[in-house]
């Protein structure tokens, strides 16, 4: 039986991944009392015990958590933001090209980040297809629900007597350091990082990011792009769909409770917003780890996942 621990089960990642894996034949959970979730030793023992473990911790915990992996043969699947650029680790987003191998063949596999997924799926593909440049100045907005950000907003959110300025949608990340940006420039190749709008709405899950591109910048028109994103991504967890009818709108809360992710393309000849549609806590969070544990054991790749028909 193959045996999983998850470090940091109490936390919103960790409690949704539990919940998925609790339900399965072929796992075992390796789980650690309440008094001793925190205790060195006690973790330790049970990384070592694991096959493979999930670190929904902060970025030190995660960082304390693998060195006490240190000797153990455990796959590790982090999370936090701590190593998703680091030596050693490969990068958990299966549909980029040359990645599935490296994810099937990893003992470090950093997940993405929710905002850093859409951006980079939706950036990558037209980097490795020569329809975009390095060295391109972008620009990125990326609506999420408040479950993003975690146990502490979401209570905000949901507090009976909650700040009336919550009713309305906030943007934030305002200083550009934000901590995905990081990612999104570096698994792209860019040389430039994106000046990058996260917003936080009154919802609780799903998200919209969308870059805006002049064609004149690319080297390819709208339908170039379009057939490149079809070709990259085959499906069925990334996939290109224009056909989403919605009265001219498209709801950052469509693939809310599903763990796909569709990409958009709209505009015209001469400009075009790209967009990817996904769940901040499924292709985001829990159902893309979900997605490396299974590829990494052996396992048929959408095993606990929800995808769409």
């Amino acid at each position: 039986m193959t045996k999983v621990f998850i470090d940091g089960s109490a936390g919103t990642t960790g409690l949704r991944i539990y919940e998925r894996l609790s339900a399965r034949k072929d796992l075992e959970l390796i789980t650690l009392s309440e008094e001793n979730r925190k205790d060195p030793a006690a973790r330790r023992e049970a990384i070592h015990a694991a096959d493979a473990v999930f670190l929904c911790l902060p970025d030190a915990a995660a960082v304390e958590a693998v060195e006490l992996a240190e000797g153990s043969d455990t796959v590790i699947i982090d999370t936090s933001t701590a190593h998703r650029t680091a030596p050693g680790w490969v990068y958990g987003f299966p549909e980029l090209k040359g990645y599935r191998e490296a994810i099937k063949n990893a003992k470090r596999i950093a997940n993405p980040g929710c905002h850093a997924s859409g951006f980079i799926a939706l950036v990558k593909p037209l980097v490795d297809e020569g329809l975009l440049s390095a060295d391109a100045a972008l620009s990125c907005f990326s609506l999420t629900g408040y479950s993003g950000g975690g146990k502490k907003m979401i209570a905000e959110y949901e507090a009976p007597d909650r700040d009336p300025l919550l009713k309305g949608p906030r943007q934030y990340g305002l200083s550009q350091q934000h901590k995905h940006l990081k990612e999104m420039s570096y698994i792209c190749g860019l040389h430039t990082s994106p000046i990058f709008s996260p917003i936080v709405a009154d919802y609780y899950a799903g998200m919209e990011v969308s870059v805006p591109l002049f064609l004149k910048d690319l080297k390819g028109n709208l339908k170039e792009i379009q057939d490149a994103y079809k070709a990259y991504y085959p499906g069925p967890l990334v996939h290109f769909d224009n056909a989403a009818d919605e009265a001219g709108f498209l709801s950052a809360s469509a693939f809310a409770g599903r763990d796909d992710m569709q990409i958009i393309v709209t505009g015209n000849e001469d400009r075009a917003i790209v967009t990817a549609r996904f769940d901040n806590l499924g292709k985001g969070a829990s159902g893309a780890a979900i997605q490396n544990l299974n590829l990494v054991l052996g396992f048929d790749e959408t095993e606990s996942l929800v995808l769409g028909e």
